[in-house]
């Protein structure tokens, strides 16, 4: 009885070490909030005209240009296991599409603009 409580304590345990694991690091939960907030500048400058628009999508445009700089250095850890890495990475790939969403959706406002 007692080895069956432990086994079932120490899958307990294990499930949660790498339920855990599978979350964004801190550097990745940074970025995804920086992303955000370029976000609501973008639908923000969607909205606005003139002078506002231009100083909108000058603060969108330095927000990616910050987070993609940081997002260039990110490397997962050195003592992350295979399973982890992979996890790092599809969560890295996620957010750099992320990020090419928003630059051609900027692209398309400032085309759209020109005209």
């Amino acid at each position: 009885m007692r080895r069956q409580m432990l086994a079932t304590l120490a899958t307990a345990f294990l499930s949660v070490s790498f339920g855990a694991a599978a979350a964004p690091d801190a550097q990745q939960q940074q970025a995804t909030q920086r992303l955000h907030e370029a976000k609501q500048k973008l639908a923000a400058a969607e909205k606005a005209k003139g002078e506002e628009r231009q100083k909108l999508m000058s603060e969108h445009m330095k927000i990616m240009g910050e987070t993609m700089g940081k997002m260039r250095e990110m490397k997962p850890r050195e003592d992350m296991t295979p399973q982890q890495q992979k996890e790092w990475i599809d969560e890295h790939q996620k957010l750099m599409q992320t990020m090419m969403d928003q630059m051609m959706s900027e692209h398309h406002m400032l085309m759209m603009g020109c005209k």
